[in-house]
């Protein structure tokens, strides 16, 4: 029985995405060190090859992948991570399989494709062990209370010291020791649990998130002239650096992205705010002037 033109066009766009995504999971797989991750894609992406030939089957066309989607997903897997770049690219599909329904009455095949899609795929995917998600806890020790001390401790001086040179200096000195400091604590915290985390890459993933916000936080004090725009901008990056990194989390962990947001956001905010207050205090009652 030939298929309506429209359920046609419908097949057509699901063999680009199975082909393209095949393609996908093996350039990524090429690019992992480890074994049974690249595995894992291998597997997958011979599913997504057999999808195709199966909705080949139907439409009786050969479809070409969509290269700038792979030349895409690829780059997102190499520089964010392989996990994130997947589970993104999965996300994206989830619209498309809604309309799944409307062929099952005309091709059966394409519920057990959608079952492959919604069930087998996720296992798989969670299989997957990325040793940046790992160390996950690790960032956001490092992030959360770069954000938390740097916008308070920022927000304090801008109002105390009001010169921007005076308060970039003090920021990043006090940034880059509190960055050592919360390193140390986390690699004696990591060793003392005994879990899978390396003590020293579970330190160096805090002290480097650490020092990376202090950076960004205290770069508009060295660009601009007025503090209180600096102080603006300090909070406006902090909230953006909150946003994209839970934005990342609640892709690669499928964790809610509001709720923590919300959360890291407020408290950066609230400190930063507090702080403000003991700044004007401590210059109003000890009369600084610099």
């Amino acid at each position: 029985m030939a298929l309506p033109e429209h359920l046609r066009q419908l097949i057509l766009t699901f063999q680009e995405n199975e082909i393209t995504e095949a393609h996908i999971y093996r350039k990524l797989a090429r690019t992992l060190p480890s074994d049974e991750n690249r595995a894992v894609l291998l597997r997958i992406a011979d599913d997504e090859e057999r999808h195709y030939h199966e909705w080949q089957e139907h439409t009786g066309k050969e479809v070409k992948p969509n290269r700038l989607k792979i030349w895409w997903y690829t780059l997102l897997g190499r520089v964010l991570g392989f996990t994130f770049a997947l589970k993104l690219m999965e996300q994206g599909e989830e619209g498309a399989q809604e309309h799944y329904g409307e062929l099952v009455e005309t091709v059966p095949d394409a519920e057990a494709i959608l079952h492959d899609e919604e069930t087998h795929e996720e296992a798989l995917l969670d299989m997957l062990d990325e040793e940046r998600l790992r160390y996950t806890g690790s960032i956001v020790l490092g992030l959360n209370d770069a954000l938390v001390e740097l916008t308070g401790a920022l927000a304090g001086l801008t109002l105390a010291l009001q010169d921007t040179t005076l308060i970039a200096l003090t920021a990043s000195i006090t940034g880059i020791a509190a960055s050592m400091s919360m390193a140390a604590s986390e690699y004696l915290s990591t060793k003392t649990e005994k879990t899978s985390k390396q003590p020293g890459r579970a330190a160096l993933y805090t002290g480097i998130a650490y020092v990376l916000t202090v950076i960004v936080l205290v770069l508009p004090y060295l660009v601009f002239s007025n503090y209180y725009l600096c102080l603006v901008l300090s909070l406006l990056i902090a909230i953006l650096i909150i946003a994209g990194f839970n934005y990342y989390v609640a892709v690669a962990r499928d964790e809610p992205f509001r709720t923590r947001f919300i959360e890291m956001a407020g408290l950066s905010l609230a400190v930063a705010v507090l702080s403000f207050g003991v700044g004007y205090l401590i210059r109003v009652l000890f009369g600084v002037d610099v």
